[in-house]
């Protein structure tokens, strides 16, 4: 299983399935987040800790805990 957290900077991927339950995926499927979307990492912070990224025509940041919840191909 590869999540948005193993993604490369630059790489575009496609959402599979969103783990998770209750108020954390809900917050997640409320940003955009749905199964079926391209998602374009576009950075990550100087730490690792978040990461950027581009979906829908805007750019969201992550906590890499969130990405680990997201199946991508």
């Amino acid at each position: 299983m590869k999540t948005l957290k193993d993604v490369k900077i630059g790489k575009t991927a496609k959402v599979v399935k969103l783990h998770g339950e209750g108020a954390v995926r809900r917050r997640i499927m409320d940003m955009g987040v749905t199964k079926g979307v391209e998602i374009y990492v576009r950075r990550c912070a100087p730490l690792g800790d978040p990461i950027e990224i581009m979906l829908r025509g805007y750019e969201l940041s992550l906590r890499k805990a969130d990405a680990e919840m997201i199946e991508v191909e």
